[in-house]
């Protein structure tokens, strides 16, 4: 058994090649060999989000406060609020994010596939974000 102490992890700041807007990412867990899954509480200032990525083995996604938005490659906007789950399938190309009014917090669960997470594309334009 192992237990991470809350706190025991520093927090970090969003790299802005992965992320628009003010984010700090706290991590929760990382992958135990032979376990791949890893994850980490993400917190969205009001209009920040995700640049577009994708997952080789997918993403699940908890959002636990405030409200968010994602989006699927092709498909519209979506909000999510507390309680929701988000299910990204493997290679879907994809973005998160608080609202343009409302921070907005979320569990990222995913997996390693070869030691990769996940493949960060280009960054989510005003436009495409909504404002």
């Amino acid at each position: 058994m192992e237990i991470t102490r809350n706190a025991s992890q520093p927090s970090v700041s969003g790299p802005a090649d992965w992320f628009t807007g003010k984010t700090r990412i706290d991590p929760l867990f990382n992958a135990q060999a032979p376990a791949r899954a890893a994850g980490a509480s993400v917190t969205f200032e009001p209009g920040a989000r995700t640049a577009w990525h994708t997952h080789p083995l997918g993403q699940t996604l908890i959002v636990i406060s405030g409200l968010g938005r994602v989006q699927v490659e092709g498909k519209p906007i979506e909000e999510i609020c507390p309680g929701d789950v988000v299910w990204f399938p493997p290679g879907v190309k994809h973005w998160h994010s608080a609202s343009p009014n409302n921070a907005m917090t979320h569990i990222a669960i995913q997996e390693a596939f070869d030691g990769k997470v996940v493949e960060w594309l280009e960054h989510v334009t005003d436009e495409q974000y909504g404002i």
